[in-house]
């Protein structure tokens, strides 16, 4: 597949619905992802968020719409295809394994590659960028505390070496100080050259660290623009920011 230039969409959705058997939880959403951005779903339980998610990296099948990545439409591949050609989800939950070591987690991340001295070289850079993972390495991801889990969540999402990252509520029941940590590196991450889709509950934090953001509302945009912009709207805030 080509490469997509800087600012151009690397993901687009268009008219996208999601059923759950009767429920319709995802009703004609349409949005972009510009290469090299980061751009925030924002909005209540229920909205739509991580269907959305569920549904790019064919974990739930969409039921109408077109999913373009790079410019091809991708709804119908299989999970696994859709990691092969650069997309990663790191999911809500973190969904690490918990009996497997840190290690092991982080390898089972590269299950689709064969360079062995890249996937040493990008454990070695989840090691440095997490420095507690280097201490926990032979450690079962099981014992780790929560931000532990998360990070090794990221890591072992970036060991596929994607151009777009999935982030399902990365924050979610962490202490303040860790989550100040963890949107420091989702920052670095993107500036290092991933383009990143985020949904996050702590709208506060998504908005400061995102470029573009959409609400979603009973799974419909409701919303959408530059992250600033929205961040400074009035209905924003009082709806998402406990604003007045």
């Amino acid at each position: 597949m080509s490469l997509v230039a800087p600012g151009h969409p690397l993901l687009e959705l268009q008219d996208l619905h999601v059923h759950y058997g009767a429920i319709h939880a995802i009703k004609g959403i349409s949005l972009s992802v510009r290469q090299g951005e980061i751009l925030t779903l924002i909005g209540s339980n229920g909205a739509g968020k991580s269907t959305t998610l569920r549904a790019i990296s064919a974990l739930v099948r969409a039921s109408g719409g077109r999913i373009l990545y790079r410019g091809h439409a991708i709804q119908g591949y299989r999970a696994d295809q859709v990691v092969g050609m650069g997309i990663a989800h790191c999911p809500e939950g973190r969904g690490v394994f918990p009996a497997f070591t840190v290690r092991e987690n982080l390898e089972v991340g590269a299950f689709l590659r064969k360079d062995r001295e890249g996937i040493e070289a990008d454990i070695e850079t989840a090691f440095t960028r997490f420095p507690v993972l280097r201490q926990r390495a032979r450690q079962p991801a099981g014992t780790l505390s929560g931000g532990e889990q998360q990070m090794l969540a990221i890591s072992r999402a970036l060991m596929c070496r994607p151009a777009l990252l999935l982030l399902d509520e990365p924050s979610l029941g962490l202490a303040p100080q860790v989550v100040q940590t963890i949107f420091a590196i989702i920052r670095e991450i993107n500036r290092a050259g991933t383009t990143i889709l985020l949904v996050e509950q702590n709208a506060h934090m998504a908005l400061q660290v995102a470029h573009q953001a959409c609400v979603l509302d009973v799974g419909t945009v409701v919303a959408s623009g530059p992250a600033a912009d929205l961040a400074r709207s009035d209905e924003v805030k009082k709806a998402y920011l406990g604003g007045h």
